[in-house]
């Protein structure tokens, strides 16, 4: 989630695109990995600046905003009135003379600071801090007193001072300035479209409210960081994380894996019935929950038990087969959603016709596909007949997507 994160979603979907996200936190290595081709597009509240424009394309900007001067009130500043808290405050970019400024390196906010220099007509002391760090976790440590002040976006600042009620950002240290995406400048024609969409948009009031939802609105804020669900403060992902947990370790499963299957079953809806019949969190069909041991296939530690009892024992199949144990689960995902039988049938498709049959991506699940065609689900080495593969091929995929996602912000 998020407002940036909302804006793209409605782009891709604009643009027909599956979104893939990659979290980034260097910006000079965001410009890196764009030029590259690594990615296409950067949206990172990224303030137009010229040094930026010399690197990069800008798109129309989505929104503005000013940098403000992050400093802390007093610690008893509730007890006090707001002139006496007024007094402890800096006023005037002149007070910052010979004040310790810290920000993260690569920001738009050194540029700033250094214009504001020869503005003022003296040297400020800008510290830099590592680009690994982002700009909200030096607000933090303002906020905590381990730093005395930094530069945020007002935007942004206005959000956390909701949760950091002790900082001050009443003084702005630049104009208005404007927030946009990137792109490469060899692509001219994803720019247009993305120009040409987003002044489409900006006549819209989903628009509006996507800003509002995440710049304005209070209740929202405080709801999302005192969710559980909140990937900075929480690093939970569903509420039988500590089930999951348990029985990955008997599966040797990193278990945001098992929990990214687990979601692409039922979304964690225990209560979810499939058309089939599958029921539960793992989605088990009764003749296989009592295969494995389930008595009640309600019974959410049941279901799961006895879906991973199921994974371990296609797991003791592959292995006799796929060599790479980070490969081999690929093909216990797939048999979990398809059967073993439908993709032992495309591992020999694959090797009648010259594709690794020990390997998924571009190799065994472009078999699978073929199952849904006469002349492979006809051919002699075919057991198990006709498949409609592309169902499995997009449930290995999106768990694995889902799973890149959930390493990059659950620990």
């Amino acid at each position: 989630m998020g407002y940036e994160y909302e804006l793209l979603t409605l782009l891709a979907k604009h643009l027909e695109l599956e979104l893939e996200i990659k979290v980034v936190h260097s910006i000079d290595k965001m410009i890196e990995m764009l030029n590259s081709g690594e990615g296409d597009l950067i949206a990172y509240n990224l303030t137009v600046t010229k040094e930026r424009q010399k690197h990069i394309a800008f798109a129309l900007h989505h929104t503005t905003t000013r940098q403000v001067l992050v400093q802390r009130k007093p610690k008893n500043w509730r007890k006090m009135k707001l002139h006496e808290i007024d007094a402890t405050l800096l006023h005037s970019p002149i007070e910052l003379i010979g004040k310790k400024i810290t920000v993260v390196k690569g920001s738009s906010y050194i540029g700033r600071l250094k214009n504001l220099s020869e503005e003022i007509g003296a040297d400020l002391n800008i510290i830099e801090a590592p680009d690994s760090l982002s700009s909200e976790s030096l607000l933090v440590q303002v906020a905590n007193g381990s730093i005395k002040y930094t530069v945020e976006d007002e935007n942004i600042a206005k959000l956390l001072q909701f949760q950091y009620p002790i900082i001050d950002i009443s003084m702005a240290i630049s104009l208005p300035q404007r927030i946009a995406w990137g792109v490469r400048k060899k692509s001219p024609l994803l720019l247009k479209e993305i120009n040409n969409w987003l002044t489409k948009l900006k006549k819209e009031t989903e628009y509006y409210e996507i800003y509002r939802k995440y710049f304005e609105s209070r209740h929202s804020f405080r709801r999302r960081i005192n969710s559980d669900y909140f990937s900075q403060t929480g690093g939970s992902i569903s509420v039988y994380d500590a089930l999951i947990k348990e029985y990955s370790n008997s599966l040797d499963w990193d278990w945001r894996l098992l929990a990214s299957l687990i979601y692409q079953e039922s979304q964690f809806h225990p209560d979810k019935t499939s058309w089939a019949g599958a029921r539960g969190l793992m989605q088990l069909m009764p003749a296989t929950a009592k295969q494995f041991g389930v008595v009640n296939i309600a019974n959410v530690h049941q279901n799961v038990k006895a879906g991973v009892k199921f994974l371990k024992w296609l797991t003791k199949i592959w292995e006799k087969e796929i060599p790479d144990s980070t490969e081999r689960i690929k093909f216990v995902i797939a048999s979990y959603n398809i059967g073993y039988g439908h993709i032992e049938d495309a591992r020999r498709l694959a090797e009648k016709y010259g594709a690794n049959h020990n390997i998924w991506k571009d190799n065994v699940e472009l078999y699978l596909l073929k199952k849904s065609d006469p002349k492979f689900y006809n051919d002699p080495v075919v057991r198990n007949g006709y498949a409609r593969g592309t169902e499995t091929v997009k449930y290995v995929r999106e768990i694995y997507e889902r799973y890149e996602h959930y390493k990059q912000f659950i620990e």
